[in-house]
């Protein structure tokens, strides 16, 4: 299966996802199956998983990997559409005001990921449906700060290194492209 992203925008199309069978029928169809089968694994009637299986396939989540004649009949082989799931964070925010940006603030770190994730979530659909890969670059780096308020002096030289960075490549060809740099506290990693 290749990469990808799924992108959902449409709340109705989320909804269908989240019942707890159909997030598990969308787990097992990574690897390809029918309704019969899928049925036997969760030791649950056929007729139900198909209806579950209608569903996820109506909202464009499941696709048909192939089709077999088995016993006159054909049998449609299911499988996950290639790719991450991706959900708009905005499909939860509708009709929220919109949050002020303050450089420092979580939340407008959160919005501006979720901006991020839905521009390159849109744009990744867009390429791969005419065949293209969409150019990106991620930079990660941990830092410890011995005082609060080198986070503050940190943001700032960072701040005018991007600026310089930007001033030497811009130009008025080519495709713009949007950096976003943000900051928080490392997650602890938890042992396993």
């Amino acid at each position: 299966m290749s990469g990808g992203i799924n992108y959902l925008d449409d709340p109705d199309r989320v909804l269908t996802a989240l019942p707890p069978l159909r997030r598990r029928l969308l787990a097992l169809l990574r690897e390809p199956a029918s309704a019969t089968q899928l049925a036997a694994r969760l030791e649950l009637p056929r007729q139900r998983v198909n209806y579950h299986l209608r569903a996820l396939e109506a909202a464009g989540l499941v696709e048909v990997a192939e089709l077999r004649q088995r016993r006159g009949c054909v049998e449609r082989i299911l499988r996950v559409k290639p790719g991450a799931l991706v959900v708009d964070p905005a499909v939860m925010r509708e009709g929220e005001p919109a949050v002020p940006h303050d450089q420092y603030a979580a939340e407008h770190l959160v919005e501006v990921a979720a901006a991020t994730v839905r521009d390159v979530a849109r744009m990744q659909g867009e390429a791969a449906e005419s065949g293209k890969k969409l150019l990106t670059f991620t930079i990660e780096a941990e830092v410890r700060f011995a005082r609060p308020s080198q986070a503050q002096e940190f943001t700032d030289e960072l701040t005018q290194a991007i600026a310089q960075l930007v001033e030497r490549y811009e130009t008025k060809q080519g495709r713009p492209y949007r950096i976003v740099v943000g900051g928080h506290p490392a997650a602890e990693q938890k042992e396993r």
